[in-house]
Parts: structure tokens; C-alpha cells; sequence
């Protein structure tokens, strides 16, 4: 359940050809620290490499065309690391994107100085871009129902459409990410004599959630409808050619069915695991437990979804009072 090796080798960090040689060479090292020491999800790799290369981009020019090097990361500024955050947001770079950015460059100078390579505490000076407060937007009961119900309605093969409804079912039924999902091999589901899935999420930190009976027996149904071979180290959710299905298709498909029922935008294969939070806490489950369940390090990430179910109750409230 590792991401593999070959997932990131269409995501290559942007090595300038000015670029100085030592400082090439620690970068190749750093994004082995990201793929293997660290474990980090692709997505997040992409992310680090693209913040990094543009840092260095930015750095080139700033230095009138002088190749960027390890003496120049040592030597820079708070002045000169505002300039990039400002360039950046005047390039129309949202406050999330440079805090981001920020994070990426930042995480790869805790590298070079764990590492003993440089030390440049100007970075830790600067501040993070404020980010709006966000709440998760889960969906209503019937709304996530009535996915799991019509998951089928637009597919043109049987297996597909009942593919579609498993990994539905399996996000809202247990809370995980859409990434977590498509991650899993026939291997990991857990036999008829054990109730629970292991999941392997972020940071590659184990957890272990409820396999309720809803779950199994449509991801049951899609492995009896699917044309490929069963083999228990094969991809559990594989896409019209027999390789690991991609997320891309899976939120096509949301896109496709939220548009023929009407449901609002919002409905996204991620909001099914907003829902499946948010549903349980309206049902009487303590955050503690929730907190398990999705796997979040910290209480604070957890907490965002009682603020929803307070929102939620002041709108009914309104609607409802005769006196609101």
C-alpha cells in the first residue's frame, strides 16, 4: 500500500541547466528524502518539486542571472525571500498556493539543515500567508444516499458502474480519502471473520476503521462483475484497461452524476468523507472517536465539523422558529 516508485516518475523537479552542480546534486537527494525516507503522498511530491523549482527560477533572476547555489541559499535575506512570496502574489497566486509554495522551500530547508548542509534561520521569520477559515461541506443524508443509489445510472458497462458505486460506497461507509482508496489490493480487504480495514493515510501513519456490511457486499458485487482475473495483489479499483483506477476518472464520474441529479458542486468524491464525518457526529459519536476514524493527527482538524453542525442548526432554526 506504499505509493510505488513509479508513481512519481512522471513528476521531475525542474532542474534549471544554470543551476550550480552542488546545488543540483543535494536537490536530487532531497527528493529521494521525499519518495523514500518520507513517504510523501505524489500529489504532495509534485506540489514540493513545482514550489521548489519556481524558488529557484525566482532566485536565478534575482541575482541577475548568477546560477543559484548552495552559498545562495545560505545567504539569503528575509528581504529576499519576501520578494519571491511578493512576485509570487503578483503573479495572481492565491494566499493557499503561496502558503503552500512557503511550505514546500521550507520543508527543504529543514532538510539542509538537518543535514548539516547549511543553516539559514531568515526563513523562519517569515510569516504565513493568512488563509481564509474553511469548513468542510459535507453532504445531506439522502443527497449522499441517493449517489450511492444511482452510482450506476450513466455507465455504460455493468462492472463499471458497479465499480463505481463500491468506491462510493466505500468513502462515505468509511471515511477515507479518495487517494487511500484507489491504493488499496485485492490483498488488503479483510477476510469474512474480520470487521475492520487497515488503512494506510497520510505520512504513511496506519489506522484502522469499522468494514460495515454495506461496504463489503458492494465491493463484493463489483470483484463478481469485474472482467479481470482476481488476483490478490491486483489494484482493488481498476479503471477500463485493467490498471489501477485514477482519481480523475472516479471525479469525472461524480461530476457526471451530481449534474444528471442536480446535486449541488460541492458533491465531490472528498465530500463523502466530510459526510461520513459529519453524519456520525450528528448521530451521537464523540470527536475523539471521529478523530480515529479519519485519521487526523490533531483534535483542532476534527473539530471543524461540529462548526458545521452549528451552522446547520441555525439554519434550521431559522427556517423552522416562528420567532427566528
Amino acid at each position: 500500500m506504499f505509493p510505488h516508485m513509479a508513481e512519481y516518475k512522471s513528476i521531475e523537479l525542474s532542474l534549471l541547466a544554470s543551476c550550480a552542480p552542488n546545488l543540483e546534486k543535494i536537490l536530487h537527494q532531497w527528493q529521494d528524502y521525499l519518495k523514500i525516507e518520507k513517504r510523501v503522498s505524489p500529489h504532495t511530491y509534485r506540489a514540493y518539486c513545482s514550489d521548489v523549482s519556481h524558488f529557484i527560477s525566482f532566485l536565478l533572476k534575482h541575482n541577475g542571472g548568477e546560477s543559484p547555489s548552495l552559498r545562495t541559499l545560505a545567504d539569503l535575506k528575509i528581504s529576499d525571500f519576501r520578494s519571491w512570496m511578493s512576485k509570487k502574489a503578483m503573479e495572481g497566486t492565491a494566499n493557499a498556493s503561496r502558503a503552500r509554495s512557503l511550505s514546500g522551500v521550507k520543508n527543504l530547508y529543514r532538510w539542509l539543515d538537518r543535514h548539516g548542509t547549511l543553516h539559514n534561520p531568515a526563513i523562519n521569520t517569515l510569516y504565513t500567508p493568512k488563509l481564509p477559515h474553511k469548513l468542510p461541506k459535507p453532504l445531506h443524508e439522502n443527497q449522499a444516499m441517493r449517489i450511492l443509489e444511482n452510482a450506476d445510472l450513466l455507465c455504460k458497462e455493468d462492472w463499471i458502474g458497479q465499480r463505481d458505486r463500491a468506491l462510493f460506497t466505500l468513502l462515505y461507509g468509511c471515511g477515507l480519502r479518495i487517494d487511500e482508496a484507489l491504493k488499496l489490493n485485492i490483498s488488503d480487504l479483510p477476510n469474512q471473520d474480520d470487521k475492520f480495514l487497515r488503512v494506510l493515510g497520510k505520512g504513511s501513519k496506519e489506522r484502522i476503521v469499522p468494514f460495515i456490511s454495506i461496504v463489503r457486499e458492494s465491493i463484493e458485487a463489483y470483484i463478481q462483475l469485474n472482467p479481470y482475473p482476481i488476483d490478490k495483489t491486483r489494484p482493488l479499483f481498476i479503471g477500463a484497461k485493467g490498471q489501477r483506477l485514477h482519481q480523475g476518472v472516479a471525479q469525472k464520474a461524480m461530476r457526471a452524476l451530481r449534474s444528471t441529479l442536480s446535486l449541488p458542486e460541492t458533491a465531490t468524491p472528498h465530500a463523502l468523507r466530510h459526510s461520513f464525518a459529519t453524519h456520525l457526529l450528528q448521530n451521537g459519536a464523540n470527536l475523539r472517536e471521529i478523530q480515529e476514524l479519519l485519521g487526523h493527527s490533531s483534535l483542532s482538524t476534527t473539530q471543524r465539523y461540529t462548526e458545521v453542525n452549528a451552522e446547520e442548526l441555525m439554519r434550521v432554526y431559522k427556517s423552522a422558529h416562528p420567532r427566528a
